[in-house]
């Protein structure tokens, strides 16, 4: 009967500890199995999405240039001149920041202008009011007619208010004094001329070589693509002559005169004070034709048949 008790105890020993083995690995199945299946399998929403590269911005379109302009670049350039041969208005040299500006290629010609003054009876030599100029304006045409010949040849006897009308009729408006320069220096820093610092007369009309205008373009351009800066014709600035406004010239887009072109742009009927000429003409002596040269004049001057102009332009922001 022992015997049967202790084979009945030892059977159940048996049972008993395969059912607690049996037991622990089913908790242990069920801990670790949903953290495998979770790992190995994870649900479509619980991935992390793919990035997506960003765009490259495009690049700003380059400006349109005009039709018969150049573009001139933003930038800094020194203007003025503290050479031997410079005048106490060129002084002293300064550094002259100008946003970007196109410019003509050449001065505007008695065929334009003429143009404009059919288009524009009130600007005609017989119909001119006579504040806007000084009897000389147009001297040398007939009535609307220019020289015979002389169509691309650039109009000369033209007054400051003639040639700011011409320029706001044609949606432009003139150069200020530091556009003129810079424009006329081509790039090139301590030079006296738009091509370097000699001078002769394959580079420009002047000294009454030919005792005339000639036709525009007919000189080489500078390295910015502008031709007779130098000689041909003086040319009208925008803005006023002052003999010391280098000493006190502001930094970015100087404009003598005014806070800004606008200003003298949309009141420049009513301007009495001087105007700042420019670059020499056919009967000039060579040292008139330096880059840093300066000049003023009354705004009603037309000049003794050496005076005219070209226009320049803002670049659109």
């Amino acid at each position: 009967m022992k015997t049967l008790f202790r084979l009945f105890g030892l059977a159940f020993i048996c049972f008993l500890t395969v059912y607690i083995v049996s037991c622990g690995q089913r908790d242990e199945d069920e801990e670790v199995g949903p953290v495998e299946l979770v790992g190995a399998d994870p649900s479509p929403d619980s991935r992390t999405p793919a990035l997506e590269p960003e765009p490259v911005p495009e690049p700003a379109p380059e400006p349109i240039i005009p039709d018969g302009m150049v573009l001139i670049p933003e930038g800094e350039f020194q203007m003025g001149s503290n050479g031997g041969d410079a005048d106490n208005d060129e002084q002293p040299v300064h550094v002259v920041h100008l946003d970007a500006f196109y410019i003509d290629a050449n001065e505007v010609t008695n065929g334009e202008f003429k143009d404009f003054v059919l288009a524009n009876p009130a600007w005609q030599k017989e119909q001119i009011d006579e504040k806007f100029h000084d009897g000389n304006y147009l001297q040398d045409w007939n009535g609307n007619n220019f020289p015979l010949g002389e169509r691309e040849h650039p109009v000369r006897y033209v007054s400051w208010y003639a040639a700011m009308a011409y320029a706001v009729w044609v949606d432009k408006r003139l150069p200020t004094e530091a556009e003129w320069e810079k424009a006329a220096r081509g790039g090139l820093e301590k030079k006296q001329y738009p091509w370097g610092n000699g001078i002769n007369f394959n580079r420009a009309n002047y000294g009454k070589k030919l005792g005339e205008t000639t036709p525009v373009g007919e000189y080489p351009a500078n390295d910015y693509g502008v031709h007779d800066i130098a000689g041909n014709v003086w040319e009208w600035c925008l803005d006023r002559y002052e003999a010391d406004f280098y000493a006190n010239s502001p930094r970015r887009n100087p404009a003598a005169g005014a806070n800004n072109v606008e200003e003298i742009v949309d009141d420049f009927e009513n301007i009495v004070d001087f105007r700042v000429i420019r670059g020499g003409g056919w009967n000039s002596n060579p040292e008139w034709l330096r880059a840093s040269n300066r000049h003023g004049t009354s705004p009603a001057y037309a000049g003794i048949g050496a005076l005219g102009f070209r226009c320049a332009k803002s670049v659109s922001p």
